[in-house]
């Protein structure tokens, strides 16, 4: 029905009705006698004649009301347009400026707007997106800057015409002046107090090696420099432990100590200790976590971290985010045992207490990890407790070292699935996990959520990533290998313990794979429990048959090698052929042959398993390995790392890791 029809609907009286009710009598009247049907006739028609000029007066009465009402709204449009207390602009859909009031031409100080595209004044506004969303009538850009001020911008899309094309529609954008806000905003949160926690992370060890007459001059020192430090800063500095600050300040503050780059790290390592060992600090930060409470926690959490990475580092939790600095000082050997007999007490301790005992490593085991594993195995049996090993596919170097294990009837049953896993475990098991603490890398990462008591062992360095509920958490990143930790926590599990040849020669195996036969992370302790496990039977000459290459994988070996691309800095990046067999094995091995050339600093080999791009590291300690492939998203050690890439290709991954060493080698270039 159209407009016309709709106003004379709803204005005009509706006369039909009656007048037709008025000829169906008249009809009557002349069926009875015509000739006084002839008078009523005449009345009708004058009364149809007076309807209808009656009516057509009225309608273009109402027509008349109606386009000057329209007049008077285009009339206040324009007004309201024209005077509109915000800056306004009009333009096409290509961003062409057909009209615009004072207060835009103000905001963009220019003269002539007419036929300019907007991106040249806010390039936030693209010509490209505006056509592209053309149907989308309504849209918002926030946080638009513009002359030094903050902008909320509101769009209207309007069509003008029945036609599609673009001149026939127009937008209206309105701009909200925000400015004032933000500035509050980022006042509120500058003035939002920080909590950072101070760590003397090897104060008992060179408390142990240093004179007496020189340990409070080391102490005054490393607290004046702490103090000195900090200090320019504002805040409150308070001493709270024997070796542990509170630092509470302004999160403004934050920008100026990450100017300085933590040269904290630096200066108290450049202290004169009287001893070979340096004073290291670790520092952890908490901002914009939500209150003063919530900051301290982030800051425990961090100092965790830190500690967890081996120490001499900072580690600033902002929100959600973790940030990491320093950390280039390798991790110290501990000079105390004191750890790893409370930890073996109290290990034995809840496996007594236990119904059932499970242990896993991660996905994918290697030799440190199924040495590990077995060496706690062990430990169950010694308090007269049955446990379960979570194991699932396995490298062909480790299948060797299992299918001797199934050989014999007394393990037999060791290894389970992960599905009988999940069944066996119940709200008193006891889980053991091994050489990893990132849950998202476990055999079965569904136990965790699963059991109440957790024990992590791990030798890697603390990552943002780790198991938030273990009950105990040894984590030693000094450790050469899992299996160094977990082989002295069975001397203190008894005394007059007695491996058998087999278990002595895993444990063993483990450690020479993650020492790459004691030439890295080696210290004192390292060979202490290698003479441990020599005394329980193991021999070198049978762990070493476990590594035997066959002559496919020495050939692709040597192909990996050769086809290495090595950097000015002396690193080399090497990729792995598709579909060869135990890829991820032949990759490390690979990197570690690489590393044996002459001029070579450090090794990266890329492999593809499954659609996952897996990255080995490899160094000697100058370069960093740990750090270059924590930021894609692995770890590791200083001298021995990985990463795991999701989503693309081999090459891909390998212009990303070339960037990330990049990016390495200049940020070290600065320091």
């Amino acid at each position: 029905m159209s407009n016309k029809q709709n106003h004379e609907k709803f204005s005009l009286p509706q006369t039909g009705l009656y007048l037709a009710i008025m000829g169906f009598f008249v009809l009557i009247i002349g069926f009875y006698n015509w000739i006084i049907m002839i008078p009523c006739v005449l009345i009708l028609a004058a009364l149809v004649y007076y309807n209808l000029r009656n009516n057509k007066a009225r309608l273009n009465e109402v027509t008349r009301y109606m386009e000057d009402l329209s007049l008077n709204l285009d009339n206040a449009s324009k007004g309201t347009m024209r005077y509109f207390p915000l800056p306004l602009v009009v333009i096409h859909l290509d961003g062409t400026i057909v009209w615009y009031n004072q207060d835009f031409k103000a905001l963009v100080n220019q003269k002539k707007l007419f036929d300019k595209n907007i991106s040249e004044l806010i390039e936030r506004i693209s010509s490209k997106e505006l056509l592209e969303n053309r149907v989308k009538y309504n849209f918002e850009i926030n946080d638009v800057e513009v002359d030094g001020k903050i902008f909320d911008l509101l769009g209207t899309i309007v069509k003008t015409d029945s036609k599609t094309d673009i001149n026939d529609y127009i937008i209206i954008i309105y701009f909200l002046e925000k400015t004032e806000l933000v500035d509050l905003t980022n006042r509120y949160h500058a003035e939002q107090s920080a909590v950072g926690i101070v760590t003397f992370d090897n104060y008992d060890d060179l408390m142990q090696t240093v004179e007496e007459s020189v340990k409070p001059r080391l102490l005054a020192e490393v607290e004046g420099t702490i103090s000195s430090w900090l200090t320019p800063h504002g805040g409150v500095l308070r001493k709270y432990e024997r070796d542990k600050y509170l630092f509470i300040f302004e999160s403004l503050e934050m920008d100026s100590l990450l100017e300085k780059k933590f040269e904290i790290l630096d200066l108290v390592k450049e202290l004169e200790t009287g001893s070979d060992i340096p004073a290291t600090l670790s520092i952890g930060f908490g901002i914009r976590c939500g209150g003063i409470a919530n900051n301290f926690e982030a800051a425990r959490s961090a100092i965790d971290i830190a500690l967890g990475r081996g120490g001499d580092q900072v580690v600033l939790k902002d929100g959600e985010e973790f940030k990491f600095f320093g950390g280039k000082t390798k991790e110290v050997e501990k000079r105390t045992k004191i750890k790893s007999r409370v930890v073996a007490g109290v290990i034995k301790d809840l496996m007594r207490q236990s119904d059932s005992i499970l242990i896993m490593g991660h996905e994918g085991a290697d030799l440190d990890s199924l040495g590990a594993s077995i060496g706690f195995w062990r430990m169950a049996k010694l308090v007269e407790k049955d446990a379960k090993i979570v194991f699932g596919d396995v490298r062909q170097t480790v299948k060797t070292v299992i299918d001797m294990y199934q050989k014999k009837p007394e393990y037999s049953d060791m290894l389970i699935s992960n599905d009988e896993a999940i069944k066996l475990a119940g709200e008193n098991t006891l889980l053991i996990v091994v050489d990893t603490h990132r849950p998202s890398i476990t055999q079965c990462p569904k136990l965790i959520e699963v059991c109440k008591k957790i024990v992590v062992v791990d030798h890697h360095r603390k990552g943002t990533e780790f198991i938030q509920n273990a009950t105990i958490n040894y984590q030693e990143p000094y450790a050469s290998s899992a299996c160094e930790l977990v082989a002295e926590i069975l001397q203190y599990a008894d005394d007059k313990i007695k491996l058998p040849k087999l278990e002595a020669e895993s444990l063993y195996a483990g450690i020479v794979v993650d020492t790459k036969n004691f030439t890295v992370k080696t210290g004192v302790r390292t060979f202490e429990v290698a003479t441990f496990l020599r005394r329980n039977g193991a021999d070198p000459i049978a762990v070493s048959q476990f590594f035997q290459h066959d002559i496919v994988m020495y050939t692709t070996l040597a192909a990996i090698v050769s086809g290495a691309e090595i950097t000015e800095e002396g690193i080399a990046v090497a990729t792995c052929p598709e579909d060869t067999p135990e890829a991820q094995l032949v990759s490390a091995s690979a990197a570690d042959q690489l590393l044996n050339l002459s001029g070579i600093n450090a090794t990266f080999v890329l492999s593809d398993l499954n659609g996952v791009v897996h990255i080995s590291g490899r160094s000697y300690g100058e370069i960093n390995v740990q750090m270059i492939l924590e930021a894609l998203g692995g770890g590791g050690h200083q001298t021995v790392a990985g990463a795991q890439l999701e989503g693309t290709t081999i090459e891909m991954a390998k212009g990303i890791l070339m960037t990330k060493i990049k990016e390495y080698v200049e940020r070290r270039a600065n320091t």
